[in-house]
């Protein structure tokens, strides 16, 4: 059974910082790309992270870059998002993506609510 499970995702002040986890299994973690979406209030949902397979290359939506980074650990299945200078606008429900293009998978996690106020 395919499971990608986020955590740490919480309440922040503006300007914090906060380290969300992805945590897969059921799949072959290694082959696929990893990315991060999120989905604000009365929103659709949006991109902002990709880390490819290997780790060896990023992208990054323009009202994240510079304060996001987005790392992958193949040994614990895991995929990070380090967000730092958080702004009210980054408030969402952030989700995890896995992707595997050559095997047309795609799977999705359940999200983890992050919320910046003060």
């Amino acid at each position: 059974q395919v499971q990608l499970v986020e955590s740490g995702g919480g309440l922040v002040q503006p300007g914090g910082s906060l380290r969300l986890s992805c945590a897969g299994s059921g799949f072959t973690f290694s082959l696929y790309d990893m990315s991060w979406y999120r989905q604000g209030p009365g929103k659709e949902r949006e991109f902002v992270a990709m880390i490819t397979s290997p780790g060896s290359r990023t992208n990054y939506a323009d009202s994240v870059k510079g304060r996001f980074t987005i790392s992958r650990d193949n040994a614990k299945n895991t995929v990070y998002l380090q967000m730092n200078s958080l702004k009210p606008e980054d408030a969402a429900v952030y989700y995890c993506n896995a992707v595997n293009k050559l095997f047309s998978k795609d799977y999705w996690g359940q999200g983890t609510q992050v919320t910046v106020s003060s």
